[in-house]
């Protein structure tokens, strides 16, 4: 069973969360109200995956700094900011922060439980509603990198960008996974990501919700 650590700073979100994902049988949750809590539980507990707001007991986005610690304590572990804010800025700060998933409060139960399926098994999750304008942010000033690219490239970055795996991807293009591998091999170059995780962030700032070239 997932274990869980929800940080947020209102009661109410916290009860929604629990009863939501327990009737799920998702997970085994825990919970904390403030950024010193929250990486206390952390520490002590180790849980599989985070959910945590932003804006934490009036601090801002105090949850960003806190994001950056989790992120650097533990570099795989999914981390879904479930936040007030529908700013494709903030957002965009949060994913470059480490988050996995970014999703707006203002959301579906389904939208929740489909964003933490799929941030629980590592693939990136962003609104649906912000991520055009996250897209449209990345490329700000950086066209000449996109432009760059070839065609399967794009192609790839932008399945990437969807949380297709590179099996989905040879499938969705008619190639191998070879052919998939070296590709994201050659993505990873030209964009200055480090491993698969930096090039997923990466593609969702760049083309996250813009139709894959055909």
């Amino acid at each position: 069973m997932t274990r869980v650590l929800i940080i947020d700073d209102h009661p109410i979100v916290l009860q929604g969360c629990r009863i939501l994902l327990e009737d799920a049988g998702a997970c085994e949750l825990m919970e904390a109200q403030t950024a010193v809590a929250g990486y206390r539980q952390f520490r002590r507990h180790r849980p599989d995956m985070v959910i945590v707001d932003l804006a934490l007991n009036g601090s801002g986005l105090a949850g960003l700094s806190l994001l950056r610690r989790l992120r650097a304590q533990a570099a795989r572990m999914p981390i879904l900011v479930f936040s007030m804010h529908a700013d494709p800025v903030i957002a965009s700060r949060a994913l470059e922060a480490g988050a996995t998933g970014y999703l707006v409060k203002d959301t579906s139960a389904a939208d929740l439980l489909d964003a933490f399926e799929k941030v629980r098994r590592g693939q990136p999750y962003i609104s649906h509603d912000l991520a055009l304008e996250v897209a449209l942010l990345g490329t700000r000033g950086r066209s000449g990198v996109l432009a760059d690219l070839t065609p399967r490239e794009l192609q790839a970055l932008a399945l990437l960008a969807e949380g297709k795996a590179y099996g989905q991807i040879a499938d969705e293009l008619g190639i191998s996974y070879k052919t998939v591998a070296n590709t994201c091999s050659q993505l990873k170059s030209k964009l200055g990501a480090g491993n698969l995780a930096e090039l997923i962030r990466r593609a969702i700032q760049y083309v996250a919700g813009a139709p894959v070239p055909r």
